[in-house]
């Protein structure tokens, strides 16, 4: 190889065959336009393979997908015209195409990086969170070259995690191509971003967001970056839980939003008729306030620190027979290990026509009862 048409023609080659990993176009022409790298990899929308494009500029990303023979024809023109240095990932070989001040092409053929391919040819890391999507950068995880920050790790595998975890709830519950999505107390909103990416630019999907959050300053960036990576129908409004007046909501997420805002958020997915409820409940005060002074029977609840974890425990259980009331399968597990947080628990409800709404109501009353609870705080918001 000794040209930048056959570099192409090599790439087409791997897309053909199922060995393409990665590609990097670096060291551009010209500064004057800002853009730094492109990065490209396959994805498959709607069933069929496309090549995706991200564009980094320095203020900003773009993402454009093209058909494989348009993509092929955008990598040529990028050479030809815009950057020097090329990188192709391979199963079997690494590809470097370096362009002189004179215009001459060079090509060297080396090992395939093991690490950089595995990474990229892992299914469900390209299929969830590359590292080259826009908002991981806009939001600080990677670097403007697609490089992990090392301190940003952790949340890198904590997002990697959590779409795992949704894509495998929405394939089994949620049977539509077109989704609404509430995300109730959204932070800063790596999750936010992390799952609208995915559901949109990966899985194909016609999917809208909104995040509410109460914190102004961080709708506010959280506005601007997605309006930077080009998310179109993901935005972030101010208010409270209990305000939010939208009825058609299909997915319904509320991760860490603390005490009775859980419960708030439980109240609006069941009234919404929601097909799917996530929830990881937090800062559970209503039910330990209600049974201070009253005594307990069971020796574990002589102890303080053992009386609030258990007070937990029987907080999440009656929501999540709550929903099993309303026409729910509950489940609860864990969703980050001890290691980062003590508050991993993850409450699922996936509309069903199987749930035993009687059964759940004198397990209900049975715990309400061992514990003299008078109620739960989402009984009464439904």
């Amino acid at each position: 190889m000794n040209s930048i048409e056959e570099f192409v023609e090599k790439i087409n080659e791997v897309v053909n065959t199922g060995q393409f990993g990665k590609l990097t176009l670096s060291k551009p022409r010209y500064k004057s336009n800002g853009l730094q790298n492109i990065f490209v990899r396959t994805v498959e929308l709607k069933g069929q393979q496309k090549l995706s494009f991200n564009y980094r500029h320095k203020t900003k990303d773009l993402t454009k997908n093209f058909d494989p023979p348009e993509g092929f024809t955008e990598i040529s023109s990028q050479l030809k015209e815009k950057f020097k240095h090329a990188t192709l990932l391979t199963e079997e070989a690494t590809y470097q195409l370096m362009i002189n001040k004179k215009g001459k092409v060079t090509v060297t053929t080396s090992k395939p990086l093991e690490t950089q391919v595995a990474a990229t040819h892992d299914k469900e890391k390209i299929k969830r969170a590359p590292l080259d999507a826009p908002y991981l950068h806009q939001l600080g995880i990677t670097s403007a070259d697609g490089e992990l920050i090392p301190k940003m790790a952790d949340k890198y595998r904590q997002i990697n995690k959590y779409l795992e975890i949704m894509d495998h709830q929405i394939e089994a519950n949620v049977q539509k191509k077109e989704l609404s999505l509430v995300d109730m107390g959204s932070g800063k909103g790596y999750l936010t971003f992390a799952l609208y990416d995915f559901l949109w630019r990966i899985k194909g999907l016609d999917v809208g967001v909104t995040g509410i959050e109460l914190r102004q300053e961080l709708v506010d960036f959280c506005n601007e970056k997605a309006k930077v990576c080009g998310f179109e129908k993901l935005q972030f409004i101010n208010q409270r839980i209990e305000d939010y007046t939208a009825k058609k909501i299909d997915i319904l997420i509320a991760l860490h939003a603390c005490d009775t805002a859980t419960d708030d958020a439980l109240a609006k997915a069941i009234g919404a008729q929601a097909d799917l409820i996530v929830c990881a409940p937090c800062c559970h005060k209503q039910v330990r306030q209600q049974v201070k002074g009253k005594t307990q029977e069971h020796p574990l609840l002589k102890y303080g620190i053992f009386q609030e974890r258990h007070f937990e425990m029987v907080t999440d259980t009656i929501r999540a027979l709550i929903l099993e009331q309303h026409g729910y399968q509950s489940k609860v597990f864990e969703f980050v290990s001890n290691e980062h947080t003590r508050k991993n628990i993850m409450l699922i409800g996936a509309k069903s026509k199987q749930a035993n709404s009687q059964d759940a109501s004198e397990k209900i009353s049975a715990l309400k009862k061992e514990y003299h609870i008078d109620f739960q705080y989402l009984e009464r918001l439904v």
